[in-house]
């Protein structure tokens, strides 16, 4: 049996089923974004893209996480 995703990835499937684009679109935005902490890109991803919090904030932690290795 495998493992139940847990942590931000968790969130993954119902972002890309309620904003119609896959995590690898959502990510490459947060990289190429100007915007480097954690808060402000959760609120940029809010305002300018219209994600909810708690998908704004799992797609943040989950890039930054991987961009630090």
């Amino acid at each position: 049996m495998t493992e139940p995703v847990k942590g931000p990835a968790s969130y993954f499937p119902s972002i890309e089923k309620k904003y119609g684009q896959p995590i690898e679109h959502w990510k490459a935005l947060i990289r190429s974004s100007p915007l480097t902490r954690h808060g402000e890109l959760v609120t940029w991803l809010k305002t300018e893209h219209g994600l909810g919090h708690g998908h704004a904030n799992a797609l943040v932690a989950h890039t930054l996480a991987e961009s630090k290795g």
